[in-house]
């Protein structure tokens, strides 16, 4: 029996996996104004960071995906967003107006990477899967923004984790609704990653 991809060292992602303005969630309208229609609430903010491996260096071939709520705190996203428009060549759901909720990047050579989307509603975070070479299996974070009002006590993940780990999950703002987050997949920094079972 021949071994699956999670079962060998990969990426094998590379080619299909990535797709045009992966990492752009925010419709294009609300991305170039950077208020939606729905508010002000509503605004296009920025993530952008690096992955490390376990000795600092970046990783040029990782991939992440980013799940998250609209800001009225929806989940319902727009389906079929990844399935090809047979008229256009787009895809469907990525019309420029539709918030899909859902977005996935490449890592450049440097290991770098940034997503352009809406403030998420109802919760303070964004969930991420990353998947790179030498993971048998993706990894699944959050990366929670510092939006005012927050109070990262009542979050029961982060409530439960002692400071400095706490830290590897907030995203750092470095410019009006611009954040950076870095993703360490190993070594002191090693940022946290959750068990679904």
């Amino acid at each position: 029996m021949l071994p699956t991809p999670s079962q060998t060292v990969g990426p094998f992602y590379g080619y299909a996996l990535p797709f045009p303005q992966g990492g752009q969630i925010a419709p294009a309208g609300i991305a170039l104004t950077g208020i939606a229609p729905a508010g002000p609430d509503a605004r296009a903010i920025t993530i952008h960071g690096h992955v490390h491996d376990g000795a600092g260096e970046p990783v040029p071939d990782a991939l992440l995906e980013i799940w998250q709520p609209a800001p009225d705190g929806s989940r319902t996203g727009a389906p079929g967003s990844l399935r090809r428009d047979q008229t256009t060549g787009g895809y469907a759901g990525r019309d420029g107006v539709t918030f899909t909720g859902f977005g996935r990047v490449a890592t450049d050579p440097d290991g770098s990477y940034a997503f352009q989307t809406l403030s998420p509603g109802g919760v303070p975070y964004l969930s991420v899967c990353v998947f790179a070479r030498g993971l048998l299996h993706h990894l699944f974070t959050r990366i929670y923004l510092p939006l005012p009002g927050v109070d990262w006590e009542s979050d029961p993940l982060l409530a439960g984790l002692d400071p400095d780990r706490r830290r590897t999950l907030i995203a750092e703002p470095v410019a009006e609704r611009v954040y950076r987050f870095d993703v360490h997949l190993q070594g002191d920094k090693e940022t946290v990653f959750l068990d679904f079972r």
